[in-house]
């Protein structure tokens, strides 16, 4: 079992039990240890996933109440996965954060992902739904609705689940900033495809850090490309891009307005009023004692 422990935890392969290196470190450290097959040693991983799922069901069936998150996206191969992650403190204060289910979906509308989402609850018997955070697609409302009619009337439900949407603030920060960097989008565009053309190839990158330390660039930060769905990595790449301020220039004053225009807009239509915020963020709030009801009232 220790065995299979560390082959989850390392993630390695099955066959790294049969590797001429750690049979050969085996025998130096217990020769009497009969080293398993991979199918043996997968049959040990499985045997354990089993076990530890078995008493994480009985942790969540005892009424703990859970918070859960879950993202969609698609892969390079065109394959459509869906990851449920449960959240949730222990009688004596210790936040645990385990992933349920990871699974292929067959489309990312609402109701395909409320019922992929109901029937891995059934699973797990969770009835105590504290809120669900997604992110702002508009599928996800739908989602978020069939699972309110379907879970509202359990023992479990918190208000009749009338809280349990709650909007990812990542995602929602992200929205922002990519909004306002709309009006810099051209000199962005610029800058991600030098990055781009740069670290397409080992020998183009290889030449980029010659000429570094021929023009003695006095910087320790390589390039970096952006992802969309992060705005702090387009900061990144920004940041590590040499004389990005040129880039910019003479746009000044009205640039940086229209970007805030912009931002402000975004946040209004998440933030911009006490009715589309979830009540339970300020619930948060006060129940921190470093914040109380000051923050509730700014």
């Amino acid at each position: 079992m220790a065995l299979a422990r560390m082959i989850i935890v390392g993630e390695l392969p099955f066959r790294f039990v049969e590797h001429g290196g750690f049979i050969d470190f085996m025998a130096e450290v217990e020769p009497r240890f009969e080293i398993p097959s991979r199918v043996t040693i997968a049959r040990d991983c499985l045997r354990l996933y089993i076990k530890e799922k078995e008493s994480l069901r009985k942790v969540l069936m005892a009424g703990q109440k859970v918070c859960l998150t879950t993202d969609t996206w698609t892969s390079i191969q065109n394959l459509n996965y869906l990851c449920l992650t449960a959240h949730y403190i222990d009688v004596v204060w210790v936040y645990y954060k385990k992933i349920l289910n990871f699974c292929l979906v067959l489309d990312h509308k609402g109701e395909t992902i409320g019922r992929v989402v109901e029937f891995c609850l059934h699973q797990w018997g969770i009835d105590h739904i504290f809120t669900i955070t997604i992110d702002n697609a508009s599928s996800n409302n739908v989602a978020i609705e069939y699972l309110r009619r379907k879970t509202k009337d359990r023992v479990g439900s918190l208000l009749g689940c009338e809280l349990l949407h709650m909007r990812c603030c990542a995602h929602i920060l992200n929205l922002i900033v990519q909004d306002g960097l709309k009006d810099l989008n051209e000199s962005i565009v610029k800058v991600r495809n030098v990055v781009r053309y740069v670290k397409s190839s080992p020998n183009r990158f290889e030449k980029f850090k010659a000429c570094i330390e021929k023009e003695k660039i006095q910087s320790k930060s390589l390039l970096c490309l952006d992802v969309s769905t992060r705005w702090n990595s387009t900061y990144l790449m920004l940041e590590s891009a040499p004389k990005l301020n040129q880039l910019c220039n003479g746009r000044g004053d009205l640039l940086l307005k229209g970007m805030a225009q912009r931002m402000k807009l975004k946040y209004d239509k998440y933030w911009g009023s006490v009715d589309r915020i979830n009540p339970m963020l300020f619930m948060t709030v006060v129940v921190d004692r470093r914040y109380k009801l000051k923050y509730v009232r700014f």
